[in-house]
């Protein structure tokens, strides 16, 4: 069986599922944020070794029988709504999340991108990048910081071709609406109101010049490259995902052999089966790499180009699954 955790509005979910239905393996499509309000799981230490069993819609999942795990997007786990102190749900909340670590990492399956707590450390740019840059990928010398003098400084030594950009790019709300801070140039303005830094850390880079941006998606040893044509407009120059899928132009890009291979290196390193790497290929022919995220979105870019992406998911997940035998009429 194979076990897929993420939210029920995943729309990448959607694109993979049927791919898994053809192939005649069992699914099970389950959102931690229903735990523990509306799922129940138990765990019994028995001669040395957990098992588990997950209650979820009336029916009992034997944990053993998972192959492989699909960690997409899972929400937050989330108290029944009869747990209403906001004290007491941040402490079931916790509680949860505790657990469910645990949970992820004491049964035997193979992982996909991997189990949350590598999720989230390979997300960290600082480790991403300096594995990176410890591959031979072109990486722009890079300061992160919450010092407003480190920004003067690194603007200056930059002259003036700064940009800058969050750690994680985390939504936010304001007066309502949801929010996201997008890769900016630093320019005078924001030098003369850069003591606003001191409340979160910024990633600073000198300007790097595009011909094309790069988004690499790699499924185990397989990459697709596609070419997203982001500098034809000033609403994605800095950064398509801004206006990602509306006004861009895309298409399949022939990667070197040599950067290829590196970006599945990249990826096996972080030990991570999947990975969305961004580089920009500059007007000189230079690939310069920018960051990895192991849970990146890809649905558009299969759109816009037809890279089978999410068959190549579905062979991923099912290679050691076996299909479930159907029944043939008499």
């Amino acid at each position: 069986m194979i076990l897929v955790l993420s939210r029920k509005d995943d729309l990448a979910v959607n694109l993979v599922l049927p791919k898994l239905v053809e192939r005649g393996v069992e699914v099970f499509w389950w959102d931690p944020g229903d735990y523990p309000a509306a799922s129940r799981i138990t765990s019994r230490l028995v001669d040395g070794a957990w098992r588990h069993t997950l209650v979820s819609g009336g029916t009992e999942y034997d944990c053993s029988t998972i192959s492989a795990v699909w960690n997409r997007r899972p929400s937050r786990p989330r108290p029944a709504e009869t747990v209403e102190d906001a004290t007491h749900r941040d402490y079931v909340e916790k509680l949860a999340r505790i657990y469910l670590n645990g949970w992820e990492d004491t049964f035997d399956a193979r992982w996909f991108p991997a189990r949350s707590i590598d999720v989230i450390r390979t997300q960290s740019k600082l480790v991403n990048l300096t594995a990176a840059a410890r591959l031979g990928f072109t990486v722009p010398e890079t300061t992160v910081t919450n010092d407003p003098e480190e920004l003067a400084e690194a603007w200056t030594a930059a002259e003036g071709r700064l940009i800058s950009k969050e750690v994680e790019f985390v939504e936010f709300a304001l007066d309502g609406a949801g929010h996201n801070f997008y890769t900016t140039p630093v320019t005078r303005r924001h030098l003369t109101s850069r003591h606003r830094l001191t409340h979160a850390p910024a990633i600073l880079q000198p300007y790097v010049d595009k011909a094309v941006e790069l988004r690499i998606t790699v499924v185990g040893d397989r990459v697709f490259t596609a070419e997203i044509h982001s500098q034809g407009s000033r609403a994605t120059r800095h950064d398509y995902r801004h206006y990602e899928g509306h006004f861009s132009q895309y298409a399949v890009h022939d990667l070197p052999e040599d950067i290829e291979r590196r970006c599945v290196e990249l990826v096996r390193s972080l030990d991570l089966a999947f990975g969305c790497i961004d580089v920009i290929l500059t007007p000189k022919g230079e690939y310069v790499y920018l960051e990895l995220n192991p849970a990146g979105q890809w649905g558009w870019i299969e759109e816009f180009t037809d890279l089978p992406i999410s068959e190549a998911i579905a062979d991923w997940l099912a290679a050691e699954e076996r299909p479930v035998p159907q029944v043939v009429p008499a």
